[in-house]
């Protein structure tokens, strides 16, 4: 496996009723087979170091991706990504959670590619409700859970974590203005640390029953504290292209969660 540095820990801290005021644990490295298995297009999966490193491959004819094998309604999860070096524009690297059943949640991180020299963009999606994005270690959004405002929260609802490396170049690189060069084919972003801490379930369950019993369920890390606010308004004022609580055009009024999650 290709040498270089691993640029970024890719986290998500998911409750019940808030974010955190200390820093989770330290993610457990383990195999990716301990967690995790392939989706599609296995031959685009490589494994290094008894599973412990992967790489998945992306050419013109197929990208690939992965899955949680259990699902779950809370929990701590992290992994570390190398993301595609060099001309990544039309390529996307996504890692997110999703539910599984008819009314649909999810959670996105999505690293959109650029062209060589040009930093990726970071776009963050939330379908229904989530909260707690990190990026090493720094707090880059907040989504509390509001729904005494009316806004829903995926709190019932277990969701597996996937990540995958796919062809968007219809959209994803200045619009689909910049499209995917062939010619750098076959693209490959690498993965370790496949850390999973969490409440499995089935996708039946609607409550955990180790609720109130985990590091991350604990008083402490319902809120960010003082220095993590300070740095998430940092990554806002400093990288943010992008807020939807600023956006009158598409909201004329401020949606609810926004004052609450200081967005504004």
């Amino acid at each position: 496996m290709g040498s270089s540095l691993w640029i970024m820990v890719v986290g998500v801290l998911f409750m019940a009723s808030g974010t955190m005021g200390i820093p989770p644990r330290r993610p457990v490295a383990v195999p990716f087979g301990r967690n995790y298995v392939p989706t599609w297009a296995f031959d685009h999966i490589k494994y290094y170091n008894g599973g412990s490193q992967i790489e998945l491959y992306l050419d013109k004819y197929t990208g690939t991706g992965f899955q949680s094998k259990g699902s779950y309604l809370f929990g701590h999860f992290s992994m570390q990504i190398k993301l595609v070096p060099g001309d990544s524009a039309g390529t996307v690297t996504a890692f997110y959670l999703s539910s599984q059943n008819s009314e649909h949640d999810e959670i996105d991180f999505e690293f959109l590619g650029n062209r060589t020299g040009q930093p990726y963009i970071l776009q963050t999606n939330v379908f229904t409700g989530g909260k707690g994005f990190f990026v090493d270690d720094v707090p880059i959004r907040v989504f509390k859970n509001c729904k005494d405002l009316g806004v829903k929260f995926p709190f019932n609802q277990p969701m597996k974590l996937y990540s995958s490396l796919w062809n968007a170049d219809d959209w994803a690189t200045r619009g689909g203005l910049e499209k995917t060069d062939w010619s750098k084919a076959p693209f490959i972003a690498a993965y370790k640390g496949f850390h999973i801490d969490g409440c499995e379930s089935s996708v039946e369950a609607k409550f955990c029953a180790t609720q109130g019993q985990r590091w991350w369920d604990q008083k402490e890390f319902q809120d960010l504290d003082s220095y993590q606010w300070r740095r998430l308004a940092w990554v806002r004022n400093t990288y943010t292209i992008y807020n939807y609580c600023n956006d009158r055009s598409r909201y004329p009024f401020i949606p609810p969660e926004c004052k609450r999650d200081r967005d504004i």
